[in-house]
């Protein structure tokens, strides 16, 4: 942690379940203070058994102890074969790498108290053993950020909006960031750059609605609407969409963070359910799915960021943002509120890696001994310094 300069490796697996992410970053400075560069990417996907036996284990019915156990370890050894392959491809061995940061695979997130045994108690489940990276790699791994937070008396979500507040501030423009992974997550950033008028929680669903109704309307051949396809040959059913609008998640008050326990599985089925009730076809049903993703964001912002301060532009990342059908959706609908809509890269950034960087500044900051979390995001009580340190 004396060196001016670090190199640094961040992995990440997001709720879509579809593949690791590592990004090979040089990083400097902590806080605001902080320098990061991207200089390599890749995505590892899952071989197809890895990621049936990750979904067994979203489900109670389905998951075990034995399972989580064994594939705990597993994917400590995906994750570290993948930070091999990110240095190898930027042309240096693994011994270059002075840390790594992995989220892991989240397979299970309860942000709700439970109130037992006189203790409110919230949890939430990473696997992807830092150890075993540690080991695997020689490097110092920081892992399972998330329940910092949650001991702290927060959501243990979402943890980005930091790592934004420290790159993206602008102290011209009032600037909404999103990402559109699995499930949609928005940050506000403020001109005046102060961090307490920060806000970001989960709007709702991202693609993991889409990719649900994909997979049951082609009976598992597909996985994804690939570019939106799927969606573009139909057209939004406005009686689906305002029945589904009216959903419990979208009234309730940040902080809030969801996951597939709430728009997983069950969800697609319930909008397959009621579309077939209403007669709507399955390309009219995945484009309203589709829109309905853009509307969650819309009626997020109108309800939780503009009463109290007005956007001058969105920059959109993650999965969702190459697909132009719901990209088309979200500006027609951003419109309405004059807030321009660019991507991370019309920005220069690279939308496929920014989480994954984003555990590499988060470690960073764990080393540096600084609390890398937001209460104000997270509705925890404190200031917590998250992430667990695995020595070589």
């Amino acid at each position: 942690m004396e060196k001016r300069d670090k190199i640094a490796i961040g992995l990440m697996s997001g709720t879509s379940a579809d593949g690791i992410d590592a990004a090979l970053v040089r990083i400097s400075g902590n806080g605001k203070g902080t320098k990061v560069r991207l200089i390599d990417f890749i995505n590892v996907p899952y071989a197809n058994d890895v990621r049936h036996n990750l979904f067994e284990l979203f489900h109670a019915e389905t998951s075990s102890v034995d399972k989580i156990g064994y594939m705990n370890f597993l994917l400590g050894e995906l994750f570290a074969e993948a930070a091999v392959a990110v240095a190898e491809k930027a042309g240096m061995g693994i011994e270059k790498i002075d840390f790594i940061g992995s989220h892991g695979q989240t397979i299970y997130h309860m942000p709700e108290i439970r109130r037992d045994h006189g203790f409110d108690i919230r949890y939430s489940v990473q696997i992807g053993e830092g150890a075993v990276i540690a080991q695997r790699t020689g490097a110092v791994t920081v892992s399972d950020f998330r329940v910092g937070d949650i001991a702290a008396g927060g959501q243990g979500a979402p943890l980005v909006p930091y790592t934004e507040y420290i790159l993206f501030s602008d102290g011209k423009r009032n600037t909404l960031l999103l990402n559109i992974g699995g499930i949609s997550n928005i940050t506000f950033l403020p001109a005046d750059g102060r961090i307490g008028q920060v806000t970001a929680f989960d709007t709702g669903p991202g693609n993991m609605v889409i990719d649900g109704l994909a997979e049951k309307f082609t009976n598992g051949r597909l996985s994804m609407d690939k570019d939106g396809e799927m969606a573009s040959r139909g057209t939004v059913n406005r009686q689906l969409l305002s029945y589904l609008l009216r959903d419990p998640y979208l009234c309730k008050k940040p902080p809030k963070t969801t996951g597939r326990e709430y728009f997983g599985e069950g969800y697609a089925d319930k909008i397959i359910s009621i579309s077939e009730e209403m007669d709507i076809s399955k390309p009219d049903t995945m484009a309203t799915a589709t829109y309905l993703t853009a509307a969650f964001i819309l009626e997020s912002y109108r309800r939780y960021i503009k009463p109290f301060h007005k956007a001058d532009r969105l920059i959109t990342g993650g999965g969702g943002s190459y697909n132009p059908t719901l990209l088309g959706y979200l500006r027609k609908e951003m419109e309405k509120e004059k807030i321009a809509v660019t991507t991370q890269e019309e920005e220069g950034y690279n939308s496929d890696a920014k989480e994954a960087v984003a555990f590499a500044i988060l470690a960073n900051e764990t080393l540096s001994g600084r609390c890398n979390n937001m209460p104000a995001v997270t509705g925890a009580s404190r200031e917590a310094v998250m992430g667990k340190i695995s020595l070589p």
